[in-house]
């Protein structure tokens, strides 16, 4: 197993243009932080708080933007419309994709993430690691206490082919020799290009994640951030194929433990946990433990806005996330080989091609209120695709309907959702008891996808603290 290291990063151009005012609209929705002090003060602690970052958030206007602080692939009169049309997208949001302009595509070492000539045979096995950093800020002025430890390790697609993954370990001061709890975190839509791997976006501090990671960190547990098959690594990353996310969570928490000064080890207590595509993750994980990792100390889990049903989620998703299916279609149609261009016009083609070189942030906004049926040939929906080339493979990666391990569960959902609606997480925490198990489910009247994120937060890690103690957590199964 191979060791690297990697310096610091020179200084950033752009992100100078970015406000105070931004920066704090910023950390509080994408995990970033304005000083060391704040990092874990940011992260809310109640729901009253999180209802406050999301006033904050929908309080500001578009009067702030202009050339120099919106991304280059706009024009100021798109980005606030964005702004002023969306209770989603907010001037911080602008900011930030115009400053992810001038970043470098990494921050560990091009070489590191370099599939060598012959893997392991034995997914889960590391083949190597590198010690990284975990900025909380953009301008990595900031960097967070955890020591970071990022690695690679052998797992197989959903055709049987060996490939390589990464992920990062952090542990923070205080953890101890031997881990008696850890947090495995699969993280929500990052985009499809290596360049977004959560690994090398941390080490640049502009993983939103972060303050997820952030409150799991507060309890002083060891947290793996998992960057699933084929983001950062070679390939292409299969965006929600349930099979390659599931093996990629499970293999990052088998080869964690033999992470040279890692604390976790075989007997330590796992929490898998995951909003979004990394609810989608964590469930699909859960659904193959059994088969795939059945020697994992699986303790509880945590799946946050679950998007079960892809067909379903993808006939329902509004413009504002035109990017989440532009990202499914190029994935899908990597999948099956089918030829896009018989399907989109030069238009559509574009925007594919854009947006499978943005992360999650700058997609959105650059392709925000974009009609799908303007980028066909034949005027109609992405879900006229859908039903024309990729309906079998969307049914392929449906929850809710395997052997789960017998942990307690919590599913938790904003009613006010507008990616993944709403019946979706309340559907699968129903199924989940009515197979016996001890759910949880929490919703909130968080609006909008990130406000369900932010408002759960509190009760993830109440939840997390009570499993990992032995208490049982509330058993919300005789009112689903």
């Amino acid at each position: 197993m191979s060791k690297l290291r990697y310096g610091t990063l020179p200084p950033l151009r752009r992100i100078t243009a970015v406000s105070a005012a931004a920066i704090a609209g910023l950390a509080l929705t994408m995990g970033t932080a304005a000083a060391p002090a704040q990092a874990q003060d940011l992260v809310p602690q109640s729901e009253k708080e999180a209802e406050k970052v999301l006033n904050d958030r929908q309080a500001e206007d578009s009067s702030s933007l202009n050339r120099k602080n919106v991304p280059e692939s706009l024009s100021v009169e798109q980005a606030k419309k964005a702004v002023d049309k969306s209770d989603e997208i907010t001037t911080a949001d602008i900011e930030y994709a115009a400053a992810l302009e001038d970043l470098p595509d990494s921050g560990v070492p091009e070489d590191f993430y370099t599939t060598p000539g012959t893997l392991p045979d034995r997914n889960g096995a590391v083949v190597r690691q590198a010690t990284s950093k975990f900025y909380v800020d953009p301008v990595k002025l900031i960097e967070h206490s955890a020591k970071a430890e990022t690695f690679m390790y052998r797992t197989t697609d959903e055709t049987g082919a060996a490939r390589a993954a990464t992920a990062t370990l952090l542990t923070p001061k205080g953890a101890g020799d031997e881990a008696k709890d850890a947090v495995i975190a699969a993280p929500g839509t990052q985009g499809i290009a290596d360049k977004c791997a959560p690994s090398r976006q941390m080490g640049m501090g502009t993983e939103y994640e972060g303050i997820s990671i952030t409150s799991a960190l507060a309890s002083k547990r060891p947290v793996v951030v998992v960057d699933y098959m084929g983001l950062g690594t070679e390939g292409d990353h299969h965006y929600l194929n349930r099979v390659e996310e599931g093996r990629s969570v499970l293999d990052a928490a088998k080869a964690v433990q033999e992470v040279e000064g890692s604390s976790i080890n075989a007997d330590t207590n796992l929490q898998l946990r995951g909003y979004s595509q990394g609810g989608h993750a964590t469930t699909a994980a859960l659904e193959l433990a059994k088969d795939w990792a059945p020697d994992l100390n699986i303790a509880s889990a945590s799946a946050g806005a679950v998007p079960t049903d892809l067909y379903k989620t993808v006939s329902e998703l509004s413009s504002t996330y035109s990017a989440f299916a532009l990202y499914g279609l190029e994935s899908f149609a990597g999948q099956t080989g089918v030829d896009l261009s018989e399907d989109l016009n030069q238009k559509g083609l574009d925007a594919i091609d854009r947006a499978s070189n943005q992360c999650t942030v700058e997609a959105l906004v650059s392709n925000s209120f974009v009609d799908g049926k303007t980028l066909t040939k034949d005027g109609g929906s992405f879900q006229s695709i859908v039903d024309k080339n990729f309906a079998d493979v969307a049914e392929r990666q449906k929850l809710g309907e395997a052997e789960v391990p017998d942990v307690p569960l919590l599913v938790n959902h904003s009613r006010l959702d507008d990616v993944v609606p709403f019946s979706q997480g309340k559907g699968l925490a129903s199924t989940w008891c009515d197979a016996g198990h001890k759910v949880t489910f929490e919703d909130n009247l968080g609006p909008t996808h990130i406000g369900g994120y932010l408002a759960a937060l509190p009760r993830i890690e109440i939840f997390t603290n009570r499993t990992f103690d032995g208490k049982s957590p509330l058993d919300s199964c005789w009112r689903l």
